[in-house]
């Protein structure tokens, strides 16, 4: 309960302040850089990070850990220890600032070294200012997305070094330690230097730009795909290639045509000329060295260019050997192998030239016995899982194929697997299917799609895969209308959190597919001549003189009962329980008269009859997966939200339900919903409650 208490005051503050926006950045383990460097400074100490120390922890878990044969000799040494002038950054960073040292995270220092294409962006990672000279406290800052959140996460200075020298990243200039700096913050974000091993440039593209990333086989380039880059660049995408290599041998190897292998090239421009009076697709590549530029046709000096009219040839801007050139795009997809494009996100951009994705992003959960369905493979299941509405009404502007249609990005991110790797916890394997929404539902956000839409009707558009990776995205033409996209584990009751990102050229309307949380609680006005005489004579010999049932006596009876049934398991039902059904009585007493008790009785009948309808297997018991369609039966209409705290309250290690469990659960659910409204005087669907009310109530 703690617990769910801390996640609301989380949710709460973002949607008040913008907490974790780009604007409004979350400090991260609640550290403030600048009261911290100023308590240091006037204390005269060098900062020593208590939730990131110099330790055998910070440094990892297996390869890396206590007794590991690479952590020998491992000593954490500041700048200041290691040479006699240090400097965070020297005349500007730039790509020979990152070389790589003991760890496998060739992957971050490519995402590292695009940042220095980009000084913008490098400004919003790297705050400028710090340094080891003014305000120097042994602390350093850095800001970086993280799963929805922009987060500013501070480092003390001290490094994993042996023999005097960095282990981990490093610069050629042997004084300067942003790039180590920036790991070390990264290592601390994600739990350990460790952690870090392997992975995916685009995973670092989007954590240093909040952006997100998608990736081509440049061998199997998609039709238009030269229209999808032109276009991505006027939306402020950041565009890289590569060359794979087949071995380590061939890292930055120099091709006969002046292309290097293994090295991240960024993209600048795609434009279209018109050589001899026939149109030519051209790509601008930029060398990150400055230097080494492709020798081929459209290079700097090539016969090509002659056939192209002087104002066209200086509206392309040609360069001079800055290590920035053009090429044909049919020799690009030849010679390059892969291309990614970072989509940023609207806040991250300052220029009125470019223009802008609309963004919308949600968190969610799958929990294992409510919301944790699996894919569409597992029926029973399936329909459980978290569902998300995006409304497209306005097709794109010059469509990149020429066909009118509302272009989507849609980007799904499992949360915090490098953090759990060292406990053993692998990456679920994910995905997301999409359908369109019926037309008697179209224009509505609070109805889920059921079996009667997921199961049997198509899904207008899928993950092309899915797969055990952080993030699966995919590019979308859909026709305007609404959908609902449904993200999903691979195998049902895989427990995971996780980010669903959209993206559309147009402005759409995205938003959680959630019921309104109502019920409709019908009460019969019975009489003393309603009730049967058979019936009152069995109460009189129940309830004894005071004729009035106490929550012991109820839960005598209730057992009684269902052990004579054979269709039910239980295991009798619980005080609690019993005493939960006291508090429905109608004068306060917490003991049910003669009246209370026949209201009560054709209560349980009726959720009798609704209990059996839903063990599908005959089982007796009840899968927690139908607890949403059950509940709705009985008139009671709940989020994901509630329904994840039913299943954890009232399900069993199983995650079956009992019939004494669903009895409990329907009646404290009636007895909550009556109180909110007894208290909600002006019908605002919202309370105020000082701390004693707070407390009597939560007591009940």
């Amino acid at each position: 309960m703690a617990c769910m208490a801390v996640e609301l005051a989380r949710k709460k503050a973002r949607l008040e302040d913008g907490a974790g926006s780009s604007s409004n950045v979350v400090s991260f383990n609640q550290q403030n850089f600048e009261q911290l460097q100023q308590d240091c400074l006037q204390n005269g100490s060098l900062f020593c990070d208590p939730t990131f120390p110099a330790s055998w922890d910070s440094l990892g878990y297996n390869e890396l850990g206590r007794n590991s044969s690479k952590a020998i000799g491992v000593e954490w040494k500041r700048p200041t220890e290691l040479c006699s002038d240090p400097q965070f950054i020297v005349d500007g960073a730039k790509r020979t600032d990152i070389c790589q040292g003991e760890l496998g995270d060739c992957w971050l220092l490519a995402a590292i070294a695009s940042l220095t294409l980009d000084h913008q962006i490098l400004n919003r990672v790297v705050p400028p200012g710090q340094s080891f000279t003014s305000q120097y406290a042994g602390i350093f800052h850095f800001q970086l997305w993280q799963f929805g959140e922009w987060v500013d996460v501070v480092v003390d200075d001290r490094l994993p070094s042996r023999d005097g020298r960095l282990m981990f990243v490093h610069s050629e200039e042997g004084a300067e330690f942003w790039s180590a700096l920036l790991e070390k913050a990264y290592a601390k974000l994600n739990g350990s230097y460790e952690s870090l091993n392997g992975g995916s440039s685009i995973e670092g593209f989007e954590d240093f730009t909040g952006g997100i990333a998608e990736s081509y086989d440049l061998q199997e380039a998609p039709p238009f795909l030269f229209n999808i880059m032109r276009k991505a660049l006027r939306l402020g995408s950041l565009l890289g290639c590569s060359i794979n290599i087949s071995n380590s041998r061939e890292t930055e190897a120099i091709t006969p045509q002046k292309l290097v292998k293994g090295h991240a090239y960024s993209i600048t421009a795609v434009e279209q000329v018109h050589h001899l009076g026939s149109p030519v697709e051209l790509v601008r590549i930029r060398n990150p060295w400055g230097q080494v530029e492709w020798s081929g046709a459209w290079s700097d000096n090539s016969p090509e260019w002659t056939g192209v009219q002087p104002e066209e040839r200086s509206r392309l801007d040609r360069p001079a050997d800055d290590g920035e050139f053009w090429m044909s795009y049919r020799d690009f997809l030849q010679q390059f192998s892969h291309l990614d494009i970072c989509n940023l996100t609207p806040d991250t951009l300052s220029s009125d030239h470019l223009h802008r994705w609309s963004y919308s992003e949600f968190e969610g959960v799958w929990r294992v016995g409510s919301t944790a369905g699996g894919c569409r493979n597992y029926s029973a299941t399936f329909c459980s899982n978290p569902q998300f509405l995006i409304r497209l009404q306005n097709v794109d502007d010059d469509p990149h194929d020429g066909e009118d249609g509302c272009t989507v990005l849609i980007g799904l991110i499992q949360k915090d697997g490098r953090r759990e790797r060292r406990f053993g916890r692998e990456l679920n394997t994910i995905g997301f299917s999409v359908y369109q929404v019926p037309d008697q539902h179209r224009g509505r956000s609070n109805v889920r799609l059921g079996p009667d839409v997921l199961l049997r009707s198509a899904p207008a558009v899928r993950s092309r895969t899915f797969i055990n990776l952080r993030e699966v995205c995919d590019r979308f033409k859909l026709p305007p209308g609404d959908f609902v996209i449904v993200p999903s584990t691979f195998e049902p009751h895989r427990r995971g959190s996780f980010i669903l990102r959209v993206f559309t050229e147009k402005h759409a309307h995205s938003s959680p597919v959630e019921e309104d949380v109502d019920a409709d609680i019908q009460e019969r006005d019975i009489r003393q001549d309603d009730v049967d005489p058979h019936f009152k004579h069995l109460f009189a010999q129940i309830s004894g003189k005071d004729s009035q049932i106490s929550a012991f006596e109820l839960q005598k009876i209730l057992d009684k009962v269902v052990k004579q049934r054979s269709d039910v398991r239980t295991n009798g039902f619980s005080l609690q329980t019993c005493r939960n059904i006291s508090l429905l009585d109608a004068d306060g007493s917490s003991t049910v008269g003669l009246l209370e008790f026949h209201t009560l009785w054709n209560k349980i009948q009726r959720y009798l009859g609704i209990f059996k309808n839903h063990d599908s297997d005959d089982s007796g018991s009840m899968s927690s997966h139908e607890m949403r369609a059950a509940l709705a039966e009985a008139g009671f209409q709940v989020n994901s939200a509630v329904i994840q705290e039913i299943v954890g309250r009232y399900a069993d290690s199983s995650f079956s339900i009992d019939f004494d469990c669903f009895i409990g659960c329907l009646i404290r659910l009636e007895m909550l919903f009556k109180m909110f409204w007894t208290l909600d005087k002006q019908n605002q669907g919202r309370i105020q409650l000082d701390l004693q009310q707070w407390l009597c109530l939560a007591i009940n």
